[in-house]
């Protein structure tokens, strides 16, 4: 249980879900955890349950000056990073007949904008070895109604993250990302859509995964917890479908 033992951890979007549970494992493992999150009463609630050394930070990815912020928290709670997961990001479904700007701002700004912005105010601050995980989406590489935006944001993430994994090889960082299939997280009943919707479409998404059924949270994080340990150490700029086999049939 001392897997990241000293290892200093920063996840966005860590106040629910994939990023909640990351962190959890993380803090079990040995890391310090800098738990960010954009909803205070949330992650307030959260840190009652945790157990380790962590700090939280109220953090909008979507704003810049808030990535600055978080970056300058982490190093001053625990000096240099060696982990940094970029899992922020929102999914509301909209057909391409109805896509508004707004909309493609939200998911732009948050998706896109907020990872990369953060990874440059970061990199002076990561430990030379370190790693650089993103949370992408096999949305970039099958087509689903209603995701159009969505999509476009995971495919502009995954190809930040293959450049990024070459500009910063001299220094032995590695950059990896995680695209999660059907994952019964928070993120689907933050879509606006009515319950009933929710949980057919859920039905549907279930039924296409060759395991059938969602994945957790938790399976995702011992992902996480894999790709920023020294058993990855040799693995180095892939995307990891962790979705049951849904992109792979």
């Amino acid at each position: 249980m001392n897997t990241l033992q000293n290892k200093v951890a920063v996840i966005t979007g860590a106040n629910s879900g994939i990023g909640l549970a990351t962190a959890k494992l993380y803090l079990k493992e040995g890391a310090k955890v800098v738990l960010a999150g954009r909803r205070k009463e949330a992650l307030e609630e959260v840190a009652k349950n945790l157990e380790g050394e962590f700090i939280t930070v109220v953090a909008d990815v979507a704003k810049p000056s808030d990535n600055i912020n978080l970056i300058q928290e982490a190093k001053n709670a625990y000096g240099n990073i060696d982990i940094l997961f970029l899992n922020a990001g929102v999914a509301p479904p909209t057909p391409t007949t109805d896509i508004t700007e707004a909309h493609y701002d939200e998911i732009f700004n948050i998706n896109v904008k907020g990872p990369i912005l953060t990874t440059k105010e970061a990199l002076p601050h990561i430990n030379d070895g370190g790693t650089i995980l993103f949370t992408s989406s096999i949305v970039n590489q099958k087509g689903f109604d209603g995701l159009g935006v969505y999509s476009a944001s995971k495919g502009a993430l995954r190809s930040f993250a293959r450049v990024l994994t070459s500009e910063v090889k001299s220094r032995g960082i590695r950059v990896n990302s995680i695209a999660p299939g059907p994952i019964n997280t928070p993120i689907y009943g933050k879509m606006g859509l009515p319950e009933d919707v929710v949980e057919e479409m859920g039905k549907g998404f279930a039924q296409q995964v060759p395991l059938g059924r969602f994945g957790t949270s938790e399976e995702v994080a011992k992902t996480a917890l894999f790709l920023a340990s020294d058993a990855a150490s040799y693995i180095n700029g892939i995307e990891l479908e962790v979705d049951g086999g849904l992109s792979q049939i």
